[in-house]
């Protein structure tokens, strides 16, 4: 059996180990054999061997070195693999050969989802989706629309870059071990109609600020920006009254295209 192996804590492993939830993942991710897939964290291969299955053109990436023999000899059978030993928040994404933008996959673990997140941001015009599975709550955060309490950086960052939804709910019966949290399918789809934006890493730090004391008015967390920049809260395209939660992604590009050229 591929679940030997003993998961290692401190890399937030838990092995996907339903074949019905894992062929449906792959139905759901519409992967076909012209596709180029790449897996992020393949662990033992239960989700690598499904994709080889659909796909002629599979990369996965795996930071665990110890891992590999077993997910080569679980995959082996079902067709090649290109295996990257390294870092996914490291990694460059140039190295995957590809005619086509590539299609996105993965059981992330769930103490970095965040920065591997905020990895994929930085190639999205790369890929043509990602279909991600995360701790539920995260899923919620990400897909979380303003005046909700789960809205905040995570959300408006992500939807300024992807349609972002919930497609699919798996409990800790699927896993090997039993995670303590229910999982979502995320959906990443690139957005074909950003707003204009100055400046993506001044408009990561205002929203990051704006969020900074969610129970506070943009007045107050941008106090010192404002000060800084000489600009007068009365002046800013929003109202300062209200809290982050209460903008949509397009005020916060309205906001941080103002004060930037300020």
């Amino acid at each position: 059996m591929q679940y030997k192996i003993k998961a290692k804590r401190h890399l937030g492993q838990n092995f996907l180990q339903d074949e019905s939830i894992i062929s449906k993942i792959v139905r759901l991710a519409g992967v076909s054999s012209n596709d180029t897939v790449v897996e992020i964290g393949p662990g033992l291969g239960a989700l690598t061997r499904h994709l080889l299955s659909a796909a002629k053109n599979v990369n996965v990436i795996e930071f665990d070195k110890d891992i590999i023999p077993k997910l080569i000899e679980n995959c082996q059978q079902y067709g090649k693999i290109k295996i990257f030993n390294e870092d996914i928040l490291k990694f460059d994404i140039s190295k995957v050969s590809s005619d086509n933008k590539i299609k996105l996959l993965g059981n992330l673990p769930y103490n970095i989802s965040s920065p591997i997140l905020f990895r994929v941001v930085d190639f999205s015009d790369t890929i043509k989706d990602a279909h991600f599975m995360l701790q539920k709550e995260m899923v919620d955060r990400i897909s979380a629309v303003p005046n909700n309490k789960s809205y905040g950086r995570l959300s408006v960052v992500m939807q300024y870059h992807f349609e972002c939804s919930s497609i699919m709910q798996i409990s800790p019966e699927a896993f090997f071990p039993k995670p303590k949290v229910d999982s979502s399918i995320l959906r990443l789809k690139p957005r074909t109609n950003k707003p204009f934006l100055h400046d993506f890493d001044f408009f990561s730090q205002i929203v990051k600020q704006c969020f900074s004391q969610r129970r506070k008015t943009l007045n107050n967390n941008l106090k010192e920006i404002l000060i800084q920049k000489n600009i007068l809260p009365e002046s800013l395209p929003i109202d300062v009254k209200l809290r982050a939660e209460n903008l949509t992604v397009n005020d916060f590009v309205n906001l941080s295209n103002f004060m930037y050229k300020k």
